[in-house]
């Protein structure tokens, strides 16, 4: 396949937009090569400016579930769009939308809506911190939670150091109250919190990571979670941006049947529209202003136009009964497919999967959390990579991503993408 035209455009992007995009995992540095331009989309497939039609296996990471261009939606923001495309002031929308997530979502009361995923784990933590009073923070190394300060941070040398910051422009008093620990390692988290007794506020965790790829939580690591914040009075934030309606109707608090105290929504929850949300008890979610003293606000929060499009998703995730069997069967086709090839052609390989996410690691040991996940080799990764994009397949331009599997794809995708890798695998 040529890419002529995208690469035309990459090049005048490149002169008005910092590295010709607005956001860096689209600029292929991970895998090298320039970047594609997509002109349109339907269903499980891409249209580029080259005129190529490519399978999907990114979905806009992770909105589309039921494919581009979904007609409910579709039609739903057009609708409203003629009625006006924002009001910075209530609408009936809000409150449906609220109604039917907290009707899908164990354990939850109340719901915010917010514009990202970043901002409503931002918000999570400022919550979280005035509701129990107490300053610093959990993350994960290898978990991602938007570009907020608090979040892009990296481990220092010992258990109870202080985090250092990972961009410049965040700033060490940031840092320091951020605390790294390791994904899945139980023992760890526990001594996190006996540097820093009294002291923790929250845990934030991506309950299945997608950001390391995918990469699921060992056997009892989430309850273990639950109840070491029990035990220290900390709250447990679920980070479902990725996970939320997409692994069940009650994302993974009804997968696992784990409980959490705040979880936040991105990606599915606005149908494909800049949204994010996020959710908890009344007791909690009663801290936020205007009834609180937590102040958090947004003037294009609950826009009418993103509310139409997530409402338009939620309905159509919550009537179909079958929708998560279905992506699962279909996920676990893939898996098969893509296992037997590599296993014939003697490729060094490791794959993981939850429900309808899922990732594929050239590394022989289990990938369990983010120095497993480095350990892969990327040269491998890079030649999939392109080998697929000629293929007329896209995955994610990095090692590091979840792919994220839509119903829109059709088994006969599901073979023309298995015998692809076939034809690709023989020249890694």
């Amino acid at each position: 396949m040529l890419y002529q035209r995208s690469s035309q455009l990459f090049a005048e992007a490149e002169k008005v937009i910092p590295g010709g995009v607005n956001s860096p995992v689209r600029a292929f540095k991970g895998v090298g090569g320039t970047p594609i331009f997509v002109k349109s989309a339907k269903g499980a497939y891409l249209f580029d400016e080259d005129g190529n039609r490519l399978i999907d296996y990114i979905n806009s990471w992770g909105p589309m579930i039921l494919g581009h261009a979904f007609q409910p939606v579709v039609d739903a923001v057009i609708e409203k769009a003629k009625k006006g495309t924002s009001f910075g002031i209530p609408t009936e929308l809000e409150t449906q939308i609220a109604s039917l997530a907290i009707s899908m979502v164990p354990n939850i009361d109340k719901i915010r809506f917010v514009n990202s995923g970043t901002e409503a784990c931002m918000s999570s933590i400022r919550l979280a911190r005035g509701f129990t009073k107490r300053d610093k923070i959990i993350k994960f190394a290898g978990c991602y939670h938007g570009h907020s300060d608090s979040f892009l941070i990296q481990a220092g040398s010992g258990l109870s150091t202080f985090g250092v910051p990972n961009s410049p422009g965040v700033t060490e008093g940031t840092a320091k109250d951020t605390l790294l620990a390791n994904y899945n390692d139980i023992e760890n988290v526990k001594a996190v919190f006996e540097a820093n007794k009294n002291e923790i506020a929250a845990i934030i965790i991506e309950p299945v990571a997608g950001n390391m790829g995918c990469v699921p939580p060992n056997h009892h690591f989430l309850n273990d979670l639950r109840e070491l914040c029990d035990e220290n009075d900390t709250l447990l934030i679920f980070d479902e941006v990725m996970t939320g309606f997409r692994l069940a109707k009650g994302g993974v608090q009804e997968l696992y049947n784990v409980k959490a105290d705040i979880v936040c929504f991105g990606k599915v929850i606005g149908g494909g529209l800049p949204v994010g949300a996020f959710a908890a008890r009344s007791e909690i979610m009663n801290y936020l202003a205007p009834i609180g003293p937590v102040y958090q606000a947004g003037t294009l929060s609950g826009n009418p136009l993103a509310m139409a499009a997530g409402l338009a998703m939620l309905e159509a995730l919550n009537k179909d009964v079958t929708i998560f069997k279905r992506l699962d069967e279909k996920t676990a086709y893939l898996e098969i497919g893509i296992r037997k090839v590599l296993n014939e052609n003697n490729i060094v390989f490791t794959i993981n999967r939850v429900g309808s996410m899922i990732s594929v690691h050239f590394d022989k040991k289990p990938v369990v959390d983010f120095q497993t996940a480095k350990n892969g080799d990327n040269e491998t990764f890079k030649k999939f990579f392109h080998g697929l994009l000629q293929e007329g397949i896209y995955i994610a331009p990095s090692a590091y991503e979840t792919w994220f599997i839509s119903d829109a794809l059709t088994y006969e995708d599901l073979d023309f993408t298995i015998n692809a890798i076939q034809r690709v695998a023989k020249l890694l």
